[in-house]
């Protein structure tokens, strides 16, 4: 049997923890495992795009442990009722090939971003970083606040999203979670929202080559959370924010952000640092006050493993609700899988007779 950790159980995980310190705890498990990025099998997701979306498969291993994310980006699903976004993902063992766990990654995904995003922060951001401007407020907004007020004391929110439907229900989230001391800011424009941000995040979901920002919004020493452009043909910051002489940019994985990112836009002898090694000390974070670093995130396979890790690993250590599924034939003799097929035996089995010519 595999344990099964659907939507449920990932529900009942968050909410016995509450949502910042599970996004933290996750931001932990995402950082140490960019820190030993040397033992990854890395590669850029398989993507299979149509005039609608796009379905991926997202794989890596650590040589111990494997792990895959299925997931979906199809934008106009909510016209009809359905996420923009949906996945599941298995976390398995090396050593046997056999599947430990089948998770729901919708709410993960969105919890794993949000780990992403300030694990990069933590390091790209000034210090002093109180104020953020969140543009698009769709699904992952909440997880995105949650994170910048718990871990890098933003404590100013201004929002833009095209749909005020939108805004006013991430107003209406924030509320009920009480987040002492958070200014929240209704804004009329993507400009306005940008106007004294230390902080850009941007989590669009459109599926084609926006400018949701350009180089007039962006003033020295500010950190860019590129989230949203993670597919080719589908950007969010103009070309030129990315040429500025004071840009740095940071990826997840570069031949994966070449062909996704925001940097799909630039030749391919653009200069890009890959987040591993500002992590691990390889490269330098935020060089000067005045600098401004864009984190062109597109989501990487090894997020979701640590998402999977973790989330397995409390699954097994908290109490709730725990189940199953009977994914794996269990049977006597390994060589022997046509028995699942065989009737049952209620008498002793006739031997063929043989028959002579």
């Amino acid at each position: 049997m595999v344990d099964f950790i659907g939507v449920r159980r990932v529900q009942e995980l968050v909410r016995d923890l509450g949502p910042a310190p599970f996004i933290s705890g996750l931001a932990g498990e995402i950082e140490a495992d960019y820190r030993r990025w040397d033992e990854f099998e890395k590669s850029p997701r398989h993507a299979t795009h149509s005039s609608l979306g796009v379905i991926e498969l997202m794989p890596t291993s650590d040589g111990r442990q494997y792990g895959f994310k299925y997931v979906n980006g199809h934008p106009k699903n909510t016209a009809q009722g359905l996420l923009t976004v949906m996945a599941f993902g298995v976390l398995a063992d090396v050593a046997s090939g056999y599947p430990l766990a089948l998770a729901e990654m919708t709410l993960l995904t969105a919890l794993r971003t949000a780990a992403t995003s300030v694990v990069a922060a933590r390091t790209l951001a000034r210090a002093d970083s109180r104020v953020m401007a969140l543009i698009g407020n769709g699904s992952q907004a909440e997880f995105q606040s949650i994170a910048f007020y718990d871990q890098l004391g933003v404590r100013e929110l201004r929002l833009y999203d095209v749909d005020p439907h939108a805004t006013e229900k991430l107003v209406a989230n924030l509320a009920g979670l009480e987040l002492a001391g958070l200014r929240v800011v209704r804004c009329r424009s993507a400009a306005e929202a940008c106007a004294g941000a230390d902080i850009i995040t941007t989590v669009t979901a459109d599926k084609r080559n926006a400018t949701i920002l350009t180089p007039q919004m962006i003033a020295p020493g500010m950190h860019l959370n590129a989230v949203g452009g993670d597919c080719p043909g589908k950007t969010e910051l103009h070309a030129d924010i990315l040429r500025r002489p004071d840009a740095r940019v940071i990826v997840e994985f570069e031949p994966q952000s070449r062909i996704e990112g925001e940097i799909q836009q630039m030749p391919p002898d653009f200069p890009v640092v890959e987040l591993a090694a500002v992590l691990r000390g390889a490269a330098p974070g935020r060089a000067s006050a005045a600098e401004v670093t864009i984190f062109d995130s597109v989501g990487f396979a090894l997020e979701d493993f640590a998402a999977l890790r973790y989330v397995y690993k409390l699954h097994r250590e908290r109490r709730g609700t725990r189940q199953t599924i009977d994914l794996i034939p269990d049977i006597e003799d390994p060589k022997n899988l046509f028995a699942l097929l065989a009737a049952p035996r209620t008498a002793p089995a006739r031997v063929p007779e043989l028959l002579e010519a």
